[in-house]
């Protein structure tokens, strides 16, 4: 009770605390009898120490933690975890700073977790980006051999970010691409939900372990899914209603926004369910199409404006044309492909139905003596 009571005394209402663990048990995916674990493990009086660097970034990922204050993710963040160093937080500069990441790595050697944002420039020795005298790749290599894990923040942190787009020239690249020998978590986006990070850390002191990762390292239970699945506009698309321009009648009745270049289809994270803000907001629902932040090939590397092809096409995917006025117009090959292989599955699985079925015109009990007779031979 009484770290329970420091909580409260740091102004974490107790409606607050219970509101931030029951959402972000949601959000992890356990049943919601696990809610009372996560409350214990965020009251547990052993704070994990915390070492927080920025390379190359524009600290987007920092504020969007800070500035989301319903229930307040930040506040509870940083009373759970013991942050020794954050070069936006931290009162101490220059030399005062560097002492207390060197004290902090020197005495947690092995149980402090890594948090990184930002990416990592390597061209000529990663010269081109220097924090206290040393480069980011200095740093990093550095911070890594004591880490128990590392948590990469946002989209530069994961896979390089607009730094690491072509050409790109920095050498920038992701952290995971430069370290082989530790944990990592990937937790992409720009910015990404602080709740995903605050879910992480949770997960990690309710566990001691890291959540499951998909095979680029993010965790399931935040991109599991494709955006697309779970989208408000979704039945507009199903429907074949599609925003034909910002601005347009169509765009302000909500149509779906895959036409102007919505990136959902190929973007797993669950923005459209855990939203941003205390508005419960975000980019699709305000009118602006995903940009696909959390892929490695989709920001920075594709136009707003570009389509991107609908993959294993369920008859959801695949039935509404773009356009219903339009489709006389023509499709492009690979559209026409992937339609083609959906009705040409669907013609297949209605054959192997019709093999299946009786023959309308014979009798059941003869049918079922002809059928046990083929499967005695």
């Amino acid at each position: 009770m009484s770290q329970l009571g420091h909580f409260f005394g740091s102004g974490i209402s107790r409606r607050d605390f219970i509101k931030t663990c029951v959402a972000t048990t949601a959000v992890m995916g356990l049943p919601f009898s696990m809610a009372a674990k996560v409350a214990e493990a965020a009251q547990a009086p052993d704070r994990p120490p915390v070492i927080w660097l920025h390379f190359q970034e524009c600290t987007g990922c920092s504020e969007s933690l800070l500035r989301a204050n319903h229930p307040a993710p930040a506040t509870l963040l940083l009373e759970m975890i013991s942050l020794d160093y954050h070069e936006t937080l931290m009162a101490g500069s220059g030399h005062q700073a560097e002492k207390s990441l060197h004290d902090s790595m020197k005495a947690n050697h092995g149980k402090y977790i890594l948090i990184v944002e930002g990416a990592i420039p390597t061209k000529e020795n990663g010269i081109y980006c220097k924090v206290g005298g040393k480069t980011a790749l200095e740093s990093l290599r550095k911070a890594a051999e004591g880490a128990a894990a590392i948590i990469s923040v946002g989209t530069c942190a994961s896979y390089g970010g607009i730094q690491a787009a072509p050409p790109n020239p920095t050498g920038a690249v992701g952290v995971r691409d430069i370290i082989k020998d530790k944990p990592i978590i990937n937790i992409p986006g720009c910015p990404p939900s602080p709740y995903n990070l605050l879910s992480t850390v949770l997960y990690f002191l309710t566990f001691k372990k890291l959540p499951e990762l998909d095979e680029m390292g993010r965790p399931k239970f935040a991109y599991g899914r494709r955006i697309h699945e779970h989208c408000e506009r979704r039945p507009h698309f199903d429907a074949g209603r599609f925003a034909k321009a910002y601005g347009h009648e169509t765009h302000a009745q909500g149509y779906c926004l895959y036409k102007l270049g919505c990136k959902g289809p190929a973007t797993y994270a669950n923005c459209s369910v855990q939203r941003f803000n205390d508005a419960g907001v975000w980019p699709v629902s305000v009118g602006h199409p995903c940009i696909g932040c959390t892929e490695p090939d989709i920001l920075f590397r594709t136009a707003i404006a570009d389509k991107v092809q609908i993959h294993e096409p369920t008859p959801f995917d695949s039935y509404a044309p773009v356009d219903l006025k339009d489709k006389g117009k023509g499709a492009s090959p690979v559209t026409t492909g992937v339609l083609g292989l959906a009705a040409g599955a669907a013609l297949g699985a209605g054959a192997m139905l019709a093999r299946k079925l009786p023959d309308a015109e014979q009798p059941a009990a003869e049918h079922e003596q002809g059928g046990d007779h083929e499967h005695k031979e």
